[in-house]
């Protein structure tokens, strides 16, 4: 079994705590999203992929697109369908789709993509679009030119290892690299965006990332003692408690 499978369902059991604390999506980025696509996402059939718990899915909806969401956590969801419920879900992932070919206008994985098989997921992508319709993949990644974010990032990487991303992807910006996927051209933009939280959400949001998570009650003690220790750095750069997490949304787009 890869080691992305586990990992990858490892947020079931943190579901409640993944809708909660995770950050959404600037405005800006359905914005880009319509134009790469050469489209707007009203009254588009969109499939989201890899949905989670909805926060891509939810904006892709409020803009009117039509749309269904593929997830395959059981925990996960149900979680969406209990906040979105007239949004049809779907049990499945990115590497077999379970969808008719030529069903979709966009094809949309939020945070999602590098949990796949890009050999089995692209040419997947491509067969379920339609002429003319767009894959387009992003990740909110931590702005690295903030320095409290750098600072945190290298506690991040001494805490769970070289191998993780401080954004909690395994692989890091490895797994974003858009340029080694055959098959067609992406078209790319990076949005930088922030948003204020108390520090409980951002370490809320922390502890989230699969990283923690397949640690499971065996790593507990280890992240909460982490989780402590962060809370005093953090302190004495935010002391009235409010963060502002930073960011940069990284977006490819690929036209069929």
């Amino acid at each position: 079994m890869s080691e992305t499978v586990p990992r990858a369902l490892s947020f079931d059991s943190a579901a409640a705590l993944y809708a909660a604390a995770r950050p959404g999506y600037p405005t800006a980025l359905l914005d880009a999203v319509e134009e790469l696509a050469g489209r707007p996402l009203s009254g588009s059939r969109a499939v989201d992929v890899g949905a989670g718990t909805g926060i891509a899915t939810r904006l892709l909806h409020e803009r009117g697109a039509r749309v269904t969401a593929v997830e395959p956590g059981p925990g996960m969801a149900g979680e969406l369908h209990r906040t979105l419920p007239s949004v049809p879900v779907v049990r499945g992932d990115g590497n077999r789709l379970p969808l008719a070919a030529a069903s979709a206008d966009l094809i949309t994985y939020a945070q999602s993509w590098h949990w796949t098989d890009p050999d089995r997921a692209l040419p997947e992508a491509l067969r379920v679009l339609r002429p003319g319709g767009a894959l387009a993949l992003w990740w909110n990644v931590s702005d690295y030119a903030v320095p409290w974010v750098v600072d945190q990032a290298e506690r991040l990487r001494g805490h769970l290892g070289a191998g993780d991303s401080a954004d909690g992807t395994p692989g890091g910006a490895g797994s974003r690299n858009l340029t080694r996927l055959s098959g067609g051209e992406f078209a790319q933009r990076q949005l930088r965006w922030s948003r204020t939280v108390p520090v409980d959400t951002h370490l809320a949001n922390l502890s989230s990332h699969s990283a923690f998570l397949v640690r499971g009650a065996a790593g507990e003690q280890s992240t909460h003692r982490f989780m402590d220790q962060e809370r005093g750095h953090l302190a004495a750069v935010f002391p009235d408690g409010l963060i502002e997490e930073r960011y940069v949304v990284e977006l490819g787009v690929l036209v069929r």
